[in-house]
């Protein structure tokens, strides 16, 4: 712990862009108790490889986990290699598509080198669900489902709504909120951060800890921070966000790409810059004496510098700079060897890994965002004959070069 910082200091520093503690005053009381008793906080941070990809709406929670890490808290991040295998139903008015053993392994397997982007590895926790749900029997979940009642779980909005709805609630999403609220007893949890859309599945952990004869955690929920879109939360299933282990040049396109009303947001929930400095950008947008477009770029650097560093930074940018300043193509562009010579145009959208679906394809098509050699292509039913090779261009930052075998 760093007791060089009065505790008005550190709950300074912890409090920032945090919407909400539960209970208000639990934070100061924990810090107290852990220096009154010598020892480091226990902070938990849980999240599913429902996707291969953590992002920068992650980031808002993992960076303020890193905060408690420099204050020499012990940070433990949990992969919820089980959870996952049901969704979370949180904001859900559906059923998720249950994830398998082998689609979990296989996203999880990147989790720590991004978590490792934000946080001391080498200091922090790193923990999986396997450890404590793969030994557990059938009297155990009994148990554990013994603890909370149906009523409390119809009381979350997104139940509640699907209740009224006559809309299925299946048993395995029931579990979700007792599996997580679980982890907090397994690793003795004593803060539990999370963003305003956990708030239920994070209260639900001060309850069953308080079953299992430990004190509660305290519940930190943190903002949701915008997509791409500027009006979704930034989500894997919706296709709107920026991963942490993009390409420098990616990333700082897609950052281009934010609405400027999210420019200032962006600064404070993904960024290391200073309050101070923050409030001048604001100020000079405000006033009009500073452009949106270089706001953004300067976001832009910032988020790439932290991730890949000052040098990949600047050269994203110049890339950026000469390719839609000037309309020329990227210096290196990834090739794509075809095997067939006439394929639908959807089709070949899928295959390159430009879309995640034949309607996105579809829709990208129809609002022009689809070139061929420069060419926009508006007729989702093309077949085309690929002779030679062509460069494909979807949307303003994916390039293929596509080459017939």
């Amino acid at each position: 712990m760093n007791n060089k910082l009065s505790i008005e200091e550190e709950l300074s520093i912890l409090m920032s862009n945090t919407v909400e503690v539960i209970p208000e005053n639990g934070l100061e009381e924990k810090i107290k108790k852990a220096r009154k008793e010598g020892r480091p906080l226990r902070v938990k941070l849980g999240a599913d490889p429902s996707a291969p990809d953590l992002h920068l709406g992650h980031a808002v929670v993992l960076r303020k986990m890193r905060q408690f890490q420099e204050l020499g808290h012990q940070v433990v991040f949990i992969i919820g290699d089980f959870t996952a295998r049901i969704g979370d139903p949180s904001g859900r008015s559906e059923t998720r598509k249950p994830l398998s053993p082998q689609e979990v392994k296989k996203n999880a397997f990147t989790y720590q080198e991004q978590v490792g982007k934000i946080l001391d590895i080498s200091k922090a926790e790193i923990r999986y669900q396997e450890e404590w749900f793969g030994k557990m029997k059938l009297e155990d979940v009994i148990n554990l489902l013994s603890k909370y009642t149906i009523a409390r779980i119809l009381e979350r909005d997104d139940f509640s709504l699907r209740f009224k709805g006559n809309k299925p609630i299946y048993l395995h999403e029931v579990l979700y909120p007792l599996l997580q609220a679980y982890d907090s007893v397994a690793i003795n949890a004593d803060i539990e951060l999370g963003g305003t859309d956990q708030k239920f599945n994070l209260l639900v952990g001060r309850e069953i800890q308080k079953e299992f004869g430990q004190e509660p955690q305290v519940a930190m929920l943190m903002p949701i921070l915008e997509g791409l879109d500027g009006k979704q939360k930034m989500s894997k299933s919706l296709g709107n966000y920026i991963g942490l282990t993009e390409p420098p040049n990616s990333m700082y396109g897609k950052i281009m790409s934010i609405p400027d009303e999210l420019l200032i947001r962006y600064f404070q929930l993904a960024t290391d810059l200073p309050k101070n400095e923050i409030e001048k950008i604001e100020k000079g947008l405000k006033d009009e004496v500073l452009h949106p477009r270089d706001v953004k770029a300067r976001l832009a650097r910032e988020i790439v510098r932290m991730y890949h560093g000052e040098e990949e930074s600047k050269k994203a940018e110049e890339e950026f700079e000469r390719i839609f300043r000037q309309r020329e193509l990227p210096e290196e562009v990834e090739e794509y060897i075809l095997n067939e010579r006439k394929i639908w145009i959807v089709k070949l959208l899928n295959l390159v890994g430009a879309v995640k679906s034949n309607s996105e394809a579809r829709r990208l098509i129809f609002q022009g965002a689809v070139e061929i050699d420069g060419e926009k292509i508006l007729d989702a039913n093309l077949e085309l004959n690929i002779e030679k090779p062509l460069i494909l261009r979807v949307g303003k930052h994916f390039f293929k070069k596509v080459v017939p075998k």
